[in-house]
């Protein structure tokens, strides 16, 4: 009986190993397709990607005195709750995106440097979700967003003060 099992298994294994070996990918026969021809636009674009290339010259994005001009939302020390002052830039950035359904963001959660990698990676990920939550609560669609951490990774000031810290306590809103 051991030797009948034995004797399937090994059969039963080689014929697998046989059947996926001869299956082969003649992979000088696929197509190259050339997309360097593409217009803007022709392309689909990757949900991901940023663009900043002309972002917003004519729909007041870019304005210095306009409030999309602000991108970041800061946060109180290992808080991740979006303070009422920082509520008229999710709002104004909610609008904007409400209108401009071709426009994606992606929300990126920074932390000061107090604090280990797993845990700054977590906090910096719960900062960025809060915006994403307040801009869906407003009418945003899910498909324009994308919460990331950068947790301490990416700090806007350095320094070991209350003041750097305070700085680098964010999430930025980037188009």
């Amino acid at each position: 009986m051991r030797t009948l099992t034995t004797t399937s298994f090994i059969l039963s294994t080689a014929l697998l190993l046989a059947a996926c070996s001869s299956t082969k990918l003649d992979e000088a026969k696929a197509p190259i397709e050339d997309r360097s021809a593409n217009t803007a636009g022709t392309a689909p674009a990757d949900p991901r990607s940023v663009s900043t290339v002309n972002a917003g010259s004519a729909d007041g994005l870019d304005d210095p005195r306009g409030v999309l001009a602000r991108r970041s939302v800061y946060f109180d020390y290992d808080s991740y709750i979006v303070k009422d002052e920082f509520k008229s830039v999710v709002e104004a950035h909610s609008r904007y995106l409400s209108n401009n359904k071709n426009r994606k963001i992606i929300i990126q959660g920074n932390t000061d440097d107090r604090g280990g990698r797993e845990y700054n990676l977590a906090l910096g990920q719960k900062r960025a979700e809060a915006v994403r939550k307040s801009m869906s609560l407003l009418g945003v669609p899910e498909a324009q967003m994308e919460a990331v951490s950068l947790g301490k990774e990416k700090p806007k000031a350095t320094g070991s003060d209350e003041a750097a810290y305070a700085e680098n306590r964010r999430a930025d809103i980037v188009y």
